[in-house]
């Protein structure tokens, strides 16, 4: 009788504990993730391309967007490598703190594209005029760029990177895709973000600006574009040598202060459509000219 009594209770017991599915149903349970989105859900890794251009420009752009990625992040790369015991760092940003150049760089790379649109469709008009090549709309739409036919017509890759007489100091930084893209993201608020801009105009004005106002180098727009293509050319391009051009030679000089090694002296390029795009003679009034002609518009 005891013994009955005993199986009877042990099975009333286990008919009251909860199954492994009442307990799975209790929505009340501390620490339950049911239900939560992951913390970067919604966000956007590929630069938004408007339905304005047709396959063989989009297939272009996104070529030439490919081809920013890859230079923006070497850049970064090789800072995160040397810092400021690179001599091409301290050649275009003097004594400034890397995390600035880097975080310039990392942007363009990682940041979110959801606040960035190119289209083809000139919807300003301006591709009508001699030597656009695109242009940021500004306060007509200020996450938007335009990239006129010029553009098609003009731009290089990467895989040409100092051949075809190109040298960086001598050349303009919109002959390729890469370079002239990463300067049009700069414009746009959500890479740019106000703080990037246009301090100096060329080489020279580049390379001084490091010498005397240093300060306005990590966020100047036309430094970085002249600091990501000279150490893709030195890095990868011709590793070691580069293409700098006749108006800087310079030594490669890294942490262990051992190797100094001339760069490779290229002819001077006669000015072409694709190195500077011709210009009328009245400019627009949002528009300047750079050194070789070539017509920036904002």
């Amino acid at each position: 009788m005891l013994l009955l009594k005993l199986l009877l209770s042990s099975a009333a017991f286990a008919t009251a504990l909860p199954t492994p599915d009442d307990s799975e149903s209790n929505h009340s349970q501390p620490f339950s993730w049911e239900g939560l989105a992951p913390w970067n859900a919604g966000a956007v890794n590929q630069f938004p391309i408007h339905s304005s251009c047709n396959a063989t420009q989009r297939r272009q752009i996104e070529l030439g967007l490919n081809e920013t990625i890859t230079l923006a992040e070497h850049a970064k790369d090789h800072i995160l490598r040397w810092r400021n015991e690179s001599e091409i760092y301290r050649k275009y940003f003097g004594d400034r703190p890397s995390m600035e150049a880097i975080g310039a760089f990392d942007i363009v790379v990682n940041g979110d594209k959801k606040d960035i649109l190119f289209r083809c469709d000139n919807p300003d008009g301006n591709c009508e005029i001699e030597g656009y090549a695109g242009h940021w709309r500004g306060e007509n739409a200020t996450d938007e760029t335009v990239i006129c036919n010029l553009s098609y017509q003009t731009r290089r890759s990467l895989s040409t990177m100092c051949s075809l007489g190109y040298t960086v100091s001598e050349s303009e930084t919109n002959t390729f895709w890469a370079a002239d893209l990463l300067h049009r993201l700069y414009h746009v608020p959500a890479i740019g973000q106000n703080w990037i801009d246009h301090f100096a105009d060329g080489y020279e004005e580049v390379i001084d600006q490091a010498k005397k106002n240093a300060t306005l180098s990590t966020h100047d727009s036309e430094t970085l574009q002249y600091f990501a293509l000279e150490v893709y050319a030195y890095d990868i391009a011709v590793p070691g040598t580069g293409c700098s051009g006749v108006q800087n030679e310079h030594s490669h000089d890294h942490a262990d202060h051992t190797t100094s090694e001339a760069t490779n002296i290229q002819p001077t390029p006669t000015a072409t459509s694709s190195d500077a795009p011709s210009t009328t003679s009245e400019v627009p009034a949002n528009c300047h000219t750079h050194d070789g002609g070539e017509l920036h518009c904002t």
